[in-house]
């Protein structure tokens, strides 16, 4: 079997058995393709016979080419995971990866907006325009939720139930978890689903619950486009996505007094290590407070 069907044969498997996203198939992919051209160059057309040694020359090759620390952790990372498959799947006998380092990353702390800052950027959208009450409420469920970009343009009109105050969510390896919304994000729901979403949808049977002036599901892209726009619009200098409503999210719950395990819970963290560099993030902003507030500090 040639290195292709190897690698066409591991994205089928994330895909279908372990549910990732289209862009975690598309870095995989990228990583993989990058090490098979690797290979190529030095004549081999097997992954099985790919050495330790040949793969401390292509890591030393990214060094050179100065890929930073943290891709290259994530293309170790990907090629760890195919050979690890592989040598379940018997197509070969170790990994060349077993022994391999990752480099050493600094903790990179999230950023994250203050309460006024937040409430400033979800009052930005124009509430009477069928696109601000689309944007009002898609704002308004990103921070009421914490969700990832990808799990939140993944939503259907049913996986909200107004009502109760909840939404599904299908997170990372097609894990499902209930996440509550809040007075304010239900409101701008429903506004949005009654007076918006109708005039938006041709297609009756459009299941998408955000949707883009064509009528069809919003894309992550134009999430990050839309959020772009109003952060411009209330001139804020901080380099704000998707990804900082779910830092946001986690440090306003933490700094309120909640605790770690809820927290996990509601991001969808398989280990609490992961939720626990918003400790770190609340202990920087209560010392920056504290330094700005005691007279002696």
């Amino acid at each position: 079997m040639n290195n292709e069907h190897w690698i066409e044969r591991f994205l089928r498997y994330l895909e279908i058995e372990k549910g990732a996203s289209p862009h975690t198939l598309n870095n995989y992919a990228k990583d993989l393709l990058q090490f098979r051209d690797y290979l190529k160059q030095q004549r081999i057309d097997d992954f099985a016979a790919v050495s330790y040694f040949m793969v401390r020359n292509f890591l030393a090759q990214l060094y050179t080419r100065e890929y930073a620390k943290r891709s290259v952790a994530r293309k170790l990372s990907a090629l760890r995971s195919f050979y690890a498959y592989a040598v379940r799947e018997g197509l070969t006998d170790a990994s060349p990866f077993g022994h391999v380092r990752t480099p050493k990353l600094e903790k990179k702390l999230p950023g994250f907006l203050y309460v006024e800052e937040m409430r400033q950027l979800l009052e930005a959208p124009d509430p009477k325009s069928p696109i601000g009450m689309r944007d009002r409420a898609l704002l308004e469920t990103l921070y009421a939720t914490g969700v990832r970009v990808s799990e939140l343009v993944g939503m259907d009109v049913r996986s909200v139930d107004l009502h109760s105050g909840v939404a599904l969510v299908y997170g990372k390896g097609a894990k499902e978890r209930f996440v509550p919304l809040g007075e304010h994000a239900v409101f701008a729901l429903r506004t949005y689903l009654q007076e918006s979403r109708p005039r938006m949808v041709a297609d009756p049977s459009e299941q998408a619950l955000f949707v883009n002036v064509r009528g069809t599901r919003l894309s992550d892209r134009s999430v990050r486009r839309l959020i772009d726009q109003y952060v411009a619009r209330i001139a804020c200098n901080k380099n704000v996505s998707p990804h900082t409503f779910r830092h946001t999210f986690a440090t306003h719950l933490l700094e309120a007094g909640a605790d770690l395990r809820t927290v996990q819970e509601l991001l969808g963290h398989v280990n609490i290590s992961t939720t626990q560099i918003y400790t770190h993030v609340t202990r920087d902003h209560l010392q920056s407070v504290y330094n700005r507030a005691h007279p002696r500090a």
